[in-house]
């Protein structure tokens, strides 16, 4: 790997590649369903803003095939940040500072923010993609992946992509 290439990590993530429990629905009392701390590094030149998105990729549809399941949108990451810390989700207004800005879309589980999966088996391969653009993303009060990835198509200047297994 170069060492100046676009990369994203999480220190929270083993050696192994495992999420830790209390970044799902099913840790312990308060330490369940915290969003995990993540760490970029690299943002490519140019860099106006940067988007989040967080799938299970190997979540089963009921009715058909695995699809992607959408965990995390988050949006209007400013290329300032150098991360987010552990259980960020829920808090960026509380944050302040450069935070205030970043906006938590609604995920699969149709309601903003970090939810953490209950798995109905283990092994499920969890992608972190940051992506970073050349311009301010505007999706109005109620952003989604779909909508993420519709507006940032032709502006994007660095994807880093980061794998777990839960």
């Amino acid at each position: 790997m170069a060492s100046d290439e676009f990369r994203l990590v999480s220190p929270a993530i083993d050696h192994e590649g495992r999420l830790p429990r209390k970044y799902t629905a099913e840790g312990q009392g308060a330490l369940q369903n915290l969003s995990p701390p993540l760490e970029w590094y690299n943002v490519p030149d140019g860099t106006k803003t940067l988007a989040l998105v967080v799938q299970d990729i190997d979540a089963p549809d009921p009715s058909g095939p695995i699809v992607p399941w959408t965990v995390w949108v988050v949006v209007n990451i400013p290329p300032t940040l150098k991360g987010l810390p552990e259980g960020f989700s829920g808090k960026e207004e509380e944050m302040g500072g450069d935070h205030a800005g970043v906006k938590e879309g609604v995920t699969d589980f149709k309601v903003p923010g970090w939810r953490g999966p209950k798995l109905p088996s283990h092994g499920h391969r969890f992608e972190f993609k940051l992506y970073a653009l050349d311009d301010e993303v505007h999706l109005g009060n109620k952003v989604t992946k779909d909508k993420l990835l519709e507006a940032i198509e032709g502006h994007e200047l660095g994807e880093a992509v980061l794998m777990a297994i839960c």
